[in-house]
């Protein structure tokens, strides 16, 4: 994923359909210099964790 997709995924009121790893997940914030962002599984908020956007795949 991007990292202008993955702004406009943050800002959006909306919940769109994000995969890592082939499960759903919620971005909480990226961090452009480091091209990463802090992510949870939706069935898992407490699991956050910090992944390469690269990763990420909009479904």
């Amino acid at each position: 994923m991007n990292i202008q997709r993955a702004e406009e995924i943050v800002e959006s009121p909306e919940l769109v359909n994000v995969t890592y790893n082939g499960k759903m997940i919620y971005i909480q914030h990226v961090d452009e210099n480091n091209q990463i962002a802090r992510i949870y599984p939706l069935d898992d908020p407490q699991n956050e964790f910090d992944v390469q956007l690269d990763q990420l795949h909009e479904e």
